[in-house]
């Protein structure tokens, strides 16, 4: 006889189920805890507080101010469920400001929305979810899951422009065949829908657009604050070893960026390279930021290897396109890939995520830090 599965792939009644949901204050997370608690789970919303935030933080939009930590506390009342607020500003320094910091010190351009993700939200908050017996820790990101035989895989959601797959590809095995993302099949109007016809008070409330912990999109003034001797002058140089200009410090720069570098030239000039080592930034004409190749460390796989035998598809940005590619393993650890057509911009720090397609969709299969 088959088992009649609730909603989120359990074989038991909602009403004997525990769910965990992570609560940020949001329309995506406060209606997943509305879903939830309407289906007759039993529904305890967390909130996490993850940095002190000052005025200028208050005002912008980003996700975890203390103004977001009210409206969770304000949708769990309404919703009549349990609410839990864990202040972890230590470890979200140490886990994602001080890696972002240092990433950009490095030549890259971090990201520090996966950090997040690997670090306070799914690794302390799953093990928080397991101590308070929860079944499923639930979300409100736009990721479709498949659950089948107590295995859950990922896959982009079914709003290609909210997907947020790219964020979460260094999820563990064991973190994802615990994790629910019911959002992942409907569009965000419908989302917002739902919040209207709970009637909660985030019903309309804007879309976090900025890193939480960078007001109004200003990283420069993040990195002054915490490493003011970062900001150190060096030469702008074209592919000949040419000095062609000077910067006021790398971490102003990404790869495939034009504007700001305040050097004229006959064409225009894009940053190619940075290299901190020397403190210098390589530039130099479009034609010359395609690349085909891409060398990986830090491989994180949520299947075998054999199943990246074949080609597949990349994301080497959260706002690219899936590109055809090949992966090629040097090691458990680091991996060349390599791009059927040639893209623009690829920088160090970025992730790089596998996909492929199968019947439900573009299922995700691991990726890997962007070294080169």
């Amino acid at each position: 006889m088959n088992k009649i599965l609730n909603s989120i792939g359990l074989d038991k009644k909602p009403s004997d189920t525990t769910v965990v949901v992570a609560m940020s204050g949001g329309v995506d997370s406060s209606t997943v805890a509305g879903i939830m608690k309407k289906e007759g789970y039993k529904v305890i919303g967390i909130t996490l507080k993850l940095y002190d935030d000052g005025k200028e933080v208050a005002a912008s939009k980003q996700c975890c101010s203390g103004q977001d930590i009210m409206d969770a506390k304000r949708v769990a009342h309404k919703l009549g469920i349990e609410h839990k607020i864990l202040y972890y500003q230590d470890k979200f320094k140490q886990g994602v400001i001080d890696n972002f910091v240092e990433s950009y010190l490095k030549g890259e351009t971090p990201i520090p929305c996966v950090q997040c993700n690997q670090t306070v939200k799914f690794k302390d908050l799953f093990e928080v979810s397991k101590e308070l017996k929860a079944e499923a820790l639930v979300t409100g990101h736009y990721v479709k899951s498949i659950t089948e035989n107590k295995i859950t895989n990922m896959y982009r959601a079914i709003d290609e422009n909210r997907d947020q797959s790219y964020f979460l590809f260094n999820t563990t095995r064991e973190q994802l065949d615990y994790l629910r993302f019911p959002l992942g099949g409907m569009l965000k109007d419908k989302t917002r829908e739902i919040a209207k016809n709970l009637d909660l008070n985030v019903a309309d409330k804007p879309d976090s657009q900025d890193i939480c912990f960078v007001p109004n999109g200003d990283y420069a003034s993040v990195i002054q604050k915490f490493r003011p001797d970062s900001f150190q002058k060096g030469n702008i140089k074209n592919l000949d070893g040419d000095v062609i200009g000077v910067h006021d410090g790398i971490i102003n720069f990404t790869i495939g960026q034009r504007k700001g570098i305040k050097v004229s030239d006959k064409e225009a000039l894009y940053v190619l390279k940075i290299n901190p080592d020397k403190n210098e930034i390589i530039v130099g004409p479009k034609e010359k930021l395609g690349k085909k190749t891409i060398s990986l460390k830090e491989i994180n796989l949520l299947t075998n290897k054999e199943d990246l035998d074949q080609n597949l598809f990349v994301k080497v940005r959260s706002t690219g396109s899936l590109l055809e590619a090949k992966v090629d393993f040097i090691d458990n650890n680091n991996a060349k890939v390599n791009l059927v057509i040639p893209e623009d911009g690829i920088s160090p720090g970025q992730a790089c995520v596998f996909y492929r397609k199968d019947q439900f969709g573009h299922k995700v299969l691991g990726g890997g830090w962007i070294k080169e």
